[in-house]
């Protein structure tokens, strides 16, 4: 984890080889994104190996999705403007896993400002859904117990304010939770939309999992098949982003 510097809530990671090819900004998924540099690191750094700049926001989610976002937009702009994405001729790509999904659609600049949004796993439930204990005691206890924005708001939002037409969608197929199907026709309901959906094998945790596991157990721990997915993955969004 040499390569990895800590920037404020942003976790930076330089290409391995040569010059950038690019950046990406990557938000994670629920508590996964606390420490993304460890909990995302094979997939990350996998991406580091292609040529990728990287700048990944550290957080912990709550209920107000949307100052989340808003959060993470000036973030990573704030960053921009120091000169990290270095050469405006250079694709600028936002990639997001689970509730990572979601903040990078919220965005204020409705996706205007990046080249395309890479969505894997997208998901989109009601708090009731994904922390029913929480959902539960804001209702006892007078406090809010619902994400802002709902889900169904999130979908709206979505059709009338996003303005990125390039979205490659992924899903896994084991993934009981992904609702990548819902957010592709409310894209493709727009004019001019580019956006695209593509299945790959595995779970919810394929993007995170991996390493995880190499930082808690050790490099024997990899499961050789989810590495050949995280690969694959990594190829596609490599291929897409040209």
């Amino acid at each position: 984890m040499g390569r990895w510097r800590q920037q404020g809530d942003i976790w930076l990671l330089e290409p391995s080889l040569g010059s950038a090819m690019g950046t990406i900004e990557f938000i994670g998924g629920s508590y996964l994104a606390a420490k993304p540099q460890l909990s995302y690191r094979r997939m990350l750094e996998a991406l580091g190996e292609q040529g990728w700049r990287l700048a990944a926001w550290s957080y912990v989610p709550g209920f107000d999705h949307q100052a989340q976002a808003n959060q993470a937009w000036r973030q990573f702009r704030q960053l921009k403007a120091t000169g990290y994405h270095r050469d405006p001729q250079q694709p600028l790509m936002r990639l997001g896993h689970s509730l990572g999904c979601k903040l990078h659609l919220l965005a204020p600049d409705g996706g205007r400002g990046c080249s395309g949004l890479a969505a894997l796993s997208f998901n989109n439930f009601s708090a009731e859904r994904s922390v029913p204990l929480l959902a539960e005691m804001g209702q006892q206890f007078g406090f809010r117990s619902e994400f802002s924005p709902s889900p169904a708001e999130t979908l709206e939002q979505v059709a009338q304010h996003y303005g990125q037409a390039r979205n490659l969608l992924v899903r896994f197929s084991k993934d009981s939770i992904d609702q990548s199907m819902g957010l592709l026709e409310v894209l493709q309901s727009r004019p001019n939309d580019q956006s695209t959906l593509k299945t790959l094998a595995g779970d919810h945790l394929t993007p995170a999992s991996a390493g995880l596991r190499q930082n808690l157990l050790g490099s024997w721990a990899d499961d050789p098949k989810r590495q050949a997915v995280i690969n694959e993955l990594c190829q596609l969004i490599r291929g897409w982003s040209s």
